[in-house]
């Protein structure tokens, strides 16, 4: 008997992909941009009682964590706004990340809050027709807001 493969059913034929990614940094559009990287992290543990199964599980604090790929060009720009020159003495930001779907379809918007960047540098090789660098950004949580 053939094996059949299960795939998940389209919800209106349309998935995220990045040329529906809209990404501002402290409300102005980044469009160098080549990646963006969250996450969050929470530390749980099982409690365990009587017998050998658990009884319960406790939840414990929230890491977050997030970098971003940007082109030099975008890097000088965001650069500006630092007094001193140094991507980390720019003041804490927020970073809004819209899935913005074709058809009509309803926007998913993720706020990272009170970020800053923990690097700064320059990455080039021979033959490179563009020069990006990731940054490792420091955040204090993710806000996910659900069809807007």
């Amino acid at each position: 008997m053939a094996k059949v493969l299960r795939q998940p059913p389209m919800i209106n034929g349309v998935v995220h992909s990045w040329a529906n990614l809209d990404v501002r940094i402290g409300g102005v559009p980044v469009t160098g941009i080549t990646k963006i990287s969250y996450n969050e992290e929470q530390a749980m543990e099982n409690i365990y009682g009587s017998g050998q199964y658990p009884v319960g599980r406790g939840y414990g604090r929230i890491t977050p964590s997030a970098s971003i790929t940007l082109l030099r060009e975008e890097i000088e720009a965001i650069r500006s706004a630092s007094p001193t020159g140094r991507l980390q003495d720019i003041d804490p930001f927020f970073i809004v990340v819209s899935f913005i779907p074709s058809g009509g379809q309803r926007i998913k918007v993720d706020v990272l809050h009170d970020v800053q960047f923990t690097d700064d540098g320059l990455e080039a090789s021979e033959g490179d027709t563009s020069n990006s660098k990731e940054l490792t950004l420091v955040l204090s949580h993710i806000e996910h807001k659900m069809n807007l």
